[in-house]
């Protein structure tokens, strides 16, 4: 399976929020990274037909996705940023609701909306309205929605937003284990979430791609631009809104260990630290 992306772009009058972006996606995670505005949001909903390109083409297969039209959205599964459901439906009715929608056959509905209540950990809660659940719970039946289809395609728009540490380690592990002979394009400013779970990482910046590859490759682009340095507690706030500082850590000694992203070695007792994506985002937007 292969999603090609070619020459992509889409304009909101003077604004340009997807600028002639050109890829090829094969099987796998990818993880959109980017500050909000970045245009992340835009591309997902380029690649879901929810809005037309100003130019370019989504070739599916070698296919134009417009010709294909309900073709390719079938192979196609969403999870919105802002997900909405019905408060007063169980979960069970919910997905037997979207899968009618979806135009599957009653059985069908049945036995693939009970699997995927299984699968993510809401078996038990089916009978249950959506209004009493929890954020991270409703996360999760939106996944389950759209794994409705077993869709090739399946993209998810900042799925851990607004979860907590436990949620978002349990929703990760469950966006891995759906992610086999699928698609998984993931957008999220979360860099955290990124490096557990993503294979190749887009980085976005003013609707571009900036860089597109493995963590450990698109890291190389900040190489020695990483530094630890030591300094007293009460003066680490004053270095940290002087420099750009991607971590501080208190230490026993009264001293605070700053990691600082600088083009020259920022006080003369730091060194050189291997760079990670965290660094890589303050890196890039700062601002």
């Amino acid at each position: 399976m292969e999603l090609e992306l070619k020459d992509l772009s889409k304009q909101y009058g003077k604004k340009t929020a997807v600028d002639h972006i050109s890829l090829t996606l094969t099987g796998g995670v990818y993880e959109l990274l980017g500050a909000n505005g970045a245009g992340k949001t835009t591309l997902m909903h380029l690649i879901c037909t929810l809005q037309k390109p100003t130019g370019g083409k989504i070739l599916l297969n070698g296919k134009e996705a417009e010709r294909l039209g309900e073709g390719y959205r079938n192979v196609l599964g969403y999870l919105p940023q802002d997900f909405k459901y019905y408060p007063d439906f169980t979960a069970l009715d919910f997905l037997l609701y979207l899968a009618a929608v979806k135009g599957l056959k009653e059985q069908t509905a049945k036995k693939r909306a009970a699997e995927l209540l299984g699968a993510v950990g809401l078996l038990e809660e089916s009978r249950h309205k959506i209004k009493t659940f929890s954020g991270g719970m409703k996360q999760r039946l939106g996944i389950a929605q759209a794994m409705l289809n077993d869709p090739e395609i399946l993209i998810l728009d900042e799925p851990t937003a607004g979860l907590d540490p436990k949620e978002r380690v349990r929703f990760r592990n469950l966006i891995s284990s759906f992610s086999k002979n699928r698609i998984v394009i993931l957008s999220t400013h979360i860099v955290s979430d990124v490096e557990f779970i993503a294979e190749k990482i887009l980085v976005m910046k003013s609707g571009q791609v900036i860089h597109f590859g493995k963590p450990c490759d698109i890291t190389a682009e900040i190489e020695g631009l990483v530094w630890e340095c030591r300094v007293p507690t009460q003066y680490a706030e004053k270095y940290a809104a002087r420099l750009n500082v991607s971590n501080l850590r208190n230490e026993e000694n009264g001293q605070t260990l700053l990691r600082v992203i600088a083009k020259e070695k920022p006080m003369e007792a730091a060194a050189w630290a291997e760079p990670n994506l965290e660094d890589l985002y303050l890196y890039y937007f700062r601002e």
